[in-house]
């Protein structure tokens, strides 16, 4: 479960029940009875909503990549969204946005390759340089090489590739916190942890000591 309390539609915020009628239901606590239509549970929502504030501007985000303003095509968007989310390790965001994808048009073929995308040749030049400028964005911190840039200025303004930064770096904070919070999809242990030696006893073996003798 989340690491944060949740919020019950009794105790949520006025400007926050809009959203909890349009996504659980009218008159329907999302604590008490969670899930979604989409089949997640939800908790991203109830969390949020302990600061209402904070509900509503990541609200507005939504609204504000969605919004019919936008220049950056929607398939570029949703792919980097996608990435962001994979390459954060969100599987709540990376899932999410996978079915996005397909609803924009990409393939099963696509979808799948994302993961792997050096590596595929199922994806045109934009598409490449926008997976491309995604990992340089979340996993190298923005060090992003002229090359790089150069495809994106190729084929888009200067005003889609600010879009496209922006809601990027948007969803690996979403994908971060998501991850730190336990949220949705990213309920989960941490994997990365010690296998113990079977024999208790052998707790304190050097384990590479038989390769120091090697050498001697």
């Amino acid at each position: 479960m989340p690491r944060l309390r949740e919020v019950s539609r009794a105790d949520a915020d006025p400007s926050v029940l809009p959203l909890y009628d349009a996504l659980f239901g009218a008159d329907r606590d999302p604590v008490e009875h969670p899930g979604t239509a989409t089949g997640t549970p939800g908790n991203w929502w109830t969390v949020f909503a302990l600061v209402p504030d904070c509900f509503n501007h990541a609200v507005a985000g939504f609204q504000f990549y969605r919004s019919k303003n936008r220049k950056i095509k929607t398939k570029l968007r949703e792919l980097g969204q996608a990435r962001a989310g994979f390459a954060r390790g969100s599987q709540f965001v990376f899932s999410q946005h996978c079915k996005a994808l397909r609803a924009v048009g990409f393939s099963e073929e696509q979808i799948e390759s994302i993961p792997g995308w050096g590596s595929s040749s199922c994806f045109d030049e934009i598409e490449r340089a926008v997976l491309s400028y995604t990992d340089d964005l979340v996993l190298a911190g923005g060090r992003v090489p002229d090359s790089t840039f150069e495809v994106l200025k190729k084929h888009l303004s200067d005003e889609e590739i600010l879009e496209l930064t922006y809601t990027t770096c948007t969803y690996e904070l979403h994908a971060t916190m998501c991850r730190a919070l336990r949220l949705e999809y990213d309920d989960v242990d941490e994997r990365i942890k010690e296998v113990p030696i079977p024999d208790d006893e052998g707790r304190n073996i050097d384990f590479m000591g038989a390769v120091d003798q090697k050498d001697k």
